[in-house]
């Protein structure tokens, strides 16, 4: 394992090797490896920002909070995050795990496409956010050095065309539930005053960012 890594490397733990094993069987070889960069992008934000943080609630969040695009654990009228937070809430549950703690990570789960509020929050719910961002929108991505970046995406390795790609999966895991993806309202009153408005357009960022492929 490179130095890199060390500093973040994974829990060696009965739970944290049960999230692998859980998750690695449930979602797609993108998904799964895209969950494990955003571990270990937000423990490094986390060190660099000095926080303290539970490696292993970090390592839940990070692994499940995409579960929701799957088709087994999709519901009819909840966003995709609440029900990835749902599955990884009675995975915990089902580990002992204390229920402020569920609670936690559900959170992380839930808000980790909601910006501008996790930060605010426990370090396990803004590196949850911190990493996810880092991985598809390239947010923070000089904060990295090349040698961090090299580590992680040489132990997960990003698709060729991983940006087309984890579009084509967001989409397909809601496209069956549209009305789920009303967003921030605010948008719709400036563009209401302003026909000029340009609004943000989250797929935009993920082509724009300063990962390659």
């Amino acid at each position: 394992m490179s130095l890199a890594l060390e500093r973040v490397a994974v829990p060696d733990s009965k739970l944290a090797r049960e999230i692998t094993e859980v998750v690695r069987a449930s979602v797609t070889p993108l998904l799964f490896n895209h969950s494990s960069r955003v571990y270990h992008f937000g423990a490094l934000a986390g060190r660099r920002r000095g926080l303290k943080f539970d490696a292993e609630l970090l390592y839940a969040g990070a692994m499940f909070h995409d579960m929701g695009l799957m088709p087994q654990h999709s519901s009819a009228a909840e966003r995709f995050e609440v029900d990835g937070a749902n599955v990884a809430r009675d995975f915990l549950r089902g580990h002992g795990i204390s229920e402020g703690e569920v609670d936690t990570v559900w959170t992380a789960i839930a808000l980790h496409t909601t910006p501008g509020i996790p930060q605010h929050m426990n370090p396990v719910v803004a590196l949850v956010t911190a990493g996810v961002e880092m991985d598809v929108l390239g947010l923070g991505y000089s904060a990295f050095s090349d040698a961090e970046r090299e580590a992680i995406v040489k132990a997960h390795p990003r698709t060729e065309h991983f940006k087309e790609d984890i579009i084509q999966a967001f989409y397909d895991g809601i496209k069956h539930k549209p009305d789920t993806t009303f967003g921030n309202v605010k948008a719709d009153v400036i563009a209401d005053k302003e026909p000029h408005f340009h609004r943000g357009d989250f797929c935009s960022v993920i082509r724009g960012s300063a990962w390659k492929g």
